[in-house]
């Protein structure tokens, strides 16, 4: 795969809102879901209905900016024309791709919609070439989006053995498992993520005002405690504080946004085709600030790459969008690889 001499800044929209939120601050493309459990971001007074989303796509599309949608969940026997009618849907409507993880799912749009562009969703959980070959082969699919789980060296091998053009997350929420692989949420709450289309959700979540604190429930199990000062964020089991031995701590992962700046020129030099930015559940606000910063960045680093430096206004104004106000790599950055 050729080189690109620019990398697409792929921004989430929960609403129309953060679409034109995203559109005006200078995303290139703003990625979407359907307002039912088709999409891995089901949260209540989230997401788009058919008018919605007709909106959007004339907003964005004026603008010069691609509209993806998010097909990313798996169908079931007794489901299936939900997800068969979303594709269909994002055909009619002209969106320029969109975005799956289920092969059947990705069959059916190969062979009822060849003209529909498909991309490999991270809920696919492909870590490597083969895997991500195999769906470019049966499927036509032209784009991967990859799990936060590889180093930048494997990222490279990646790269360097497939035709598909490979998207990797540059700010946002992490998870702690292989996308696509967790049994977490589904363990306590009885709903997989991957059909539900939400982690830990809303019905599960329960707020318990005690006398020494906030307790976060999901299905009745303690996943938090908070003290008076303590920012309380939504509970899911894979950033809970537990009780280990003598301690009680984030004994699985602590919340932590991932923040990629200083890997720009890397990621550019490797091949990187496109930074998504995490956050279809978040507002607005959220959608707008870290569009800017991400856009002023990429412009920077593309422009100079060798004078590329991260500017202290940059990472003061993600770390206030960054959970418990801390940022880190995450697998990205390992020296032993």
């Amino acid at each position: 795969m050729e080189k690109t001499d620019r990398i697409e800044l792929v921004c989430p929209a929960g609403s129309l809102p953060a679409l034109r939120a995203a559109v005006d601050n200078g995303a290139d493309c703003v990625y979407i879901g359907f307002r039912d459990n088709t999409n891995a971001r089901n949260f209540g007074g989230l997401n788009f209905d058919l008018a919605a989303a007709r909106e959007g796509l004339v907003y964005a599309h004026r603008n010069g900016v691609k509209v993806l949608l998010a097909i990313n969940t798996y169908p079931q026997p007794d489901t299936w024309e939900r997800w068969v009618k979303a594709v269909d849907a994002a055909a009619e409507l002209g969106f320029d791709a969109i975005i799956v993880a289920d092969p059947g799912l990705m069959r059916y749009a190969a062979r009822a919609h060849p003209q529909l562009r498909l991309h490999l969703s991270v809920q696919g959980s492909a870590t490597n070439y083969e895997a991500i070959n195999f769906f470019h082969r049966h499927f036509n699919v032209r784009r991967a989006v990859l799990p936060r789980v590889l180093s930048v060296a494997q990222v490279e091998q990646v790269i360097r053995n497939t035709p598909v053009e490979i998207e990797v997350f540059g700010f946002g929420g992490l998870c702690v498992m292989v996308e696509g692989r967790c049994t977490l949420s589904s363990y306590v709450t009885g709903e997989s993520p991957n059909m539900s289309g939400v982690c830990s959700p809303a019905k599960a979540v329960r707020w318990e005002q005690k006398p020494d604190g906030l307790e976060a429930r999901l299905n009745g199990v303690l996943i938090d405690k908070y003290g008076a000062h303590e920012n309380a964020g939504y509970p899911t089991l894979c950033k809970g504080r537990y009780r280990a031995g003598n301690d009680v701590y984030y004994a699985i992962e602590e919340p932590a946004s991932l923040n990629v700046l200083e890997l720009l020129p890397e990621l550019a030099r490797i091949g990187v085709v496109a930074i998504k930015i995490e956050g279809r559940q978040r507002s607005p606000a959220y959608v707008a600030a870290v569009t800017r910063v991400w856009r002023q960045a990429l412009d920077h680093c593309l422009r100079d790459a060798a004078h590329y430096a991260v500017q202290p206004a940059w990472a003061g104004e993600l770390r206030k969008m960054s959970e418990g106000q801390q940022h880190t790599l995450g697998a990205y950055h390992r020296p032993w690889k």
